[in-house]
């Protein structure tokens, strides 16, 4: 399943995406990761939850090299539930152009390897011209 956080800068994704993260760790029985551009929210998340910064990883420049990132996290550790990822559009240059790829890809990762993304992004849904919502809730 892919789960949507949408909205323009400053509505609240990035808080409701630390809450969504602390509550699945409290009740999941494998690993949740967190995905986030920079260092800023690694103590406002439990010290069960993996972060990832992708401030560390700055060849990560595009959606395929992004996917290929997704897939070695998931190989390294077969116990994933959830991937949050905060602020997809401030990663690895990805655009509103590239969500329709990343989003049917995402889908196809989840079915594949039962894992669970949440992903935010500041956009409305209107703006995300070719995106295929079928499969996909939106949580706002």
């Amino acid at each position: 399943m892919v789960k949507l956080l949408i909205g323009h800068k400053g509505s609240g994704k990035t808080n409701k995406m630390i809450q969504l993260a602390n509550d699945k760790i409290a009740t999941s029985d494998g690993s949740v990761v967190f995905i986030n551009k920079n260092h800023r929210l690694m103590y406002e998340l439990t010290h069960r939850i993996r972060v990832i910064c992708m401030e560390d990883f700055e060849h990560i420049t595009n959606i395929d090299e992004y996917i290929g990132f997704i897939y070695g996290i998931i190989s390294s550790d077969h116990d994933i539930d959830m991937i949050f990822i905060d602020s997809i559009l401030k990663h690895a240059d990805v655009s509103l152009g590239d969500l329709p790829e990343f989003i049917s890809r995402l889908k196809a990762i989840s079915e594949l390897y039962d894992v669970d993304f949440t992903v935010s992004l500041s956009a409305e849904k209107e703006e995300m011209i070719g995106v295929n919502f079928d499969g996909v809730e939106i949580l706002n």
